[in-house]
């Protein structure tokens, strides 16, 4: 599989395309006014403790205050799937302790950002503070060596793990090795862990003379973060189009990575990176409902606050057979569009994807294998069910950031975000509504009403006969007036 690293800089707005077999597959944005907080770590003070929600409210200095729940005060070290080796579950669960008991109302505390600001909702924090590195990730409250499940080879884990557990000594910190540090050796791992010890004594240092709100760590810029957590074996190259940004990554790869450095270029060409690789239509693609199948089949994409919901279609797609292989063949298609269309948008929580109804079982398992299959590249943690009695499947997606579409994009102004209008028939019959109220209410000679030209136009040439009756039932003149700035479900009743 070839796969190409792409890095766009501008000013205010950095963005970095992941292509693997020239087909885009992530878009990460990052821009100087937005930038996100995940992993950054800051002095807070606990504003509200709810004990009736076992969490916390947390002012850490951003427009609302963030959330804290126990389990994120006194949990295990936890981290991403891809990082992360399964333990065993303990014989008898232990209940996390009360809220109350862990912090309370005006205590300053050190808590590190697990999730963006999303929506309505404030960022979300922990106090298991975790740094990573390009091979590690640093657990400094925790003694733990574990070892990420993604790498399988038993003796490969062994070898990671007994390294691990010689460099760290008994310094008392503990580590998880990510999937990168599949068959490094011993120096890159000595490396990563100084760095790591040095960065945690920067941030101790820190932390001792800040003020509540302050930011005592920040994580890496964006084109710096795409090349530790994306650069693999099998990324051929990263194309960057800033000389300033491609020599600061060429000086970051050299010290964590030096084998790859030169798989780091720089694109001077004329025409814009995005554009040569086709990656501003694949944004655009990416903005609308419907995703087109090459069978003729199509998905319908809707993103709600509670969930999202991918609709498969069959299309103009016949097939070639009967209508269960139809039917097959066009879900197996989109499980593998839907795979892509959900990192494409990073689409996270709750997803429902209703598939063509099929009633052979083997169908479903394969179309199920196909799905999962799809995400074994995601980079955020996933869960599939099995189908559900109503032929639906259920699945969650890791969330720490907003999906393209809202960062991209905001609420209709027309339509308030509903996607759809009130239609001009509607609107009149809600305009004749409101006159008979004002009247009712009001002296008046004359009325005037001002809409939409729409609304105008229709009004007064299909429902001239019943604006006539209106103006003899009523006794009242009304008169209409046009005005641009009106949308179609906007209008005004001013008595004269």
């Amino acid at each position: 599989m070839s796969e190409e690293i792409l890095i766009n800089v501008t000013p205010r707005e950095t963005r970095v395309a992941v292509v693997e077999n020239g087909m885009l597959q992530e878009l990460h944005i990052e821009r100087t006014s937005k930038r996100g907080v995940v992993g950054n770590i800051y002095k807070g003070r606990v504003q509200r403790v709810m004990p009736g929600m076992q969490a916390a409210f947390v002012d850490i200095g951003l427009e609302r205050a963030a959330f804290l729940h126990a389990s994120d005060i006194m949990r295990l070290p936890q981290v991403s799937p891809e990082e992360s080796e399964e333990p065993a579950a303990p014989a008898t669960p232990v209940p996390p302790p009360l809220i109350t008991s862990l912090v309370h109302e005006g205590q300053d505390i050190i808590v590190q950002v697990l999730k963006d600001p999303i929506g309505s909702k404030g960022a979300r924090l922990t106090t298991q503070i975790s740094i990573p590195s390009r091979f590690l990730v640093l657990l400094p409250y925790s003694k733990v060596i574990g070892v990420s499940a993604r790498i399988e080879d038993e003796a490969e884990r062994v070898r990671l793990k007994t390294l691990m557990s010689e460099l760290v000594n008994g310094s008392g910190l503990g580590y998880i090795v990510r999937t990168n540090a599949d068959s490094q050796a011993s120096e890159s791992l000595a490396e990563d862990v100084d760095y790591l010890r040095r960065a945690w004594k920067i941030i101790q240092d820190s932390s001792t003379g800040s003020i509540v709100g302050q930011r005592i760590y920040e994580d890496l810029s964006l084109p710096l973060r795409a090349v530790r957590d994306l650069m693999r074996k099998d990324v051929d190259k990263v194309r960057v189009d800033s000389r300033e940004t491609y020599e600061r990554l060429v000086r970051f790869v050299q010290q964590f990575m030096p084998d790859w450095v030169e798989r780091v270029e720089h694109y001077a060409g004329e025409r814009p990176i995005f554009d040569l690789y086709g990656v501003e239509d694949e944004i655009q693609r990416a903005m609308q409902k419907e995703v087109p199948l090459k069978s003729g089949g199509y998905l319908v994409i809707d993103q709600t606050e509670a969930m999202t919901t991918i609709d498969v279609n069959t299309g103009s797609f016949l097939g070639q057979r009967n209508l269960e292989e139809t039917v097959y063949r066009t879900n197996l298609e989109a499980a593998q569009s839907v795979a892509r269309q959900l990192r494409l948008r990073n689409l996270g929580g709750i997803i429902i994807i209703d598939f063509i109804d099929m009633t052979d079982d083997e169908h479903k398992r394969q179309v199920l294998r196909t799905l999962e299959k799809g995400l074994v590249r995601d980079h955020a943690k996933t869960t599939v069910y099995d189908f559900s009695p109503l032929g639906l499947v259920e699945m969650t997606r890791k969330r720490t950031t907003e999906s393209l579409e809202r960062q991209l994009c905001e609420p209709c102004h027309e339509c308030g975000g509903r996607g759809s209008l009130k239609t001009a028939e509607t609107v009149i019959y809600e305009i004749f509504r409101e006159i008979t109220r004002a009247v009712r209410q009001f002296e008046a000679s004359q009325l005037l009403v001002i809409a939409s030209p729409a609304v105008v136009t229709k009004i007064t040439d299909e429902e001239s006969a019943a604006v006539a009756e209106l103006e003899e039932f009523l006794g009242k003149s009304i008169r209409f007036q046009s005005d641009d700035q009106y949308s179609q479900e906007q209008f005004d009743v001013v008595l004269l």
